[in-house]
């Protein structure tokens, strides 16, 4: 439920800037996986455009970062591009998954 007392441009602000810090930090550590971990259930191609896009996304999001913080929270995202980036973090979030349980096993 909305809190009547914060009018709805500060509410996406408020929610906006964290999102934007974890996108961040699991981007980061998705690039830090792809680039040092041999993985062995991908093939060296899919690792390499998996970290093309990693990288890639990890630009955006820091150009949305640094338009967030110098319009002081005033921008919006459209809901496409976050479910994209969504995506991504979610497909890394699977191979990183995978790995622990291949290394635990």
């Amino acid at each position: 439920m909305l809190n009547p007392s914060i009018p709805e441009p500060e509410i996406f602000s408020i929610r906006l800037g964290p999102l934007l810090g974890d996108f961040n930090y699991w981007l980061c550590r998705s690039r830090s996986l792809l680039e040092f971990e041999d993985i062995s259930f991908l093939e060296t191609q899919q690792q390499s455009d998996l970290l093309k896009r990693v990288r890639h996304t990890l630009l955006e999001v820091s150009a949305a970062r640094s338009l967030f913080k110098a319009t002081y929270g005033q921008i919006g995202i459209e809901t496409q591009v976050l479910e994209a980036w969504h995506e991504l973090v979610s497909e890394c979030w699977q191979i990183m998954i995978q790995l622990r349980l291949g290394q635990s096993a």
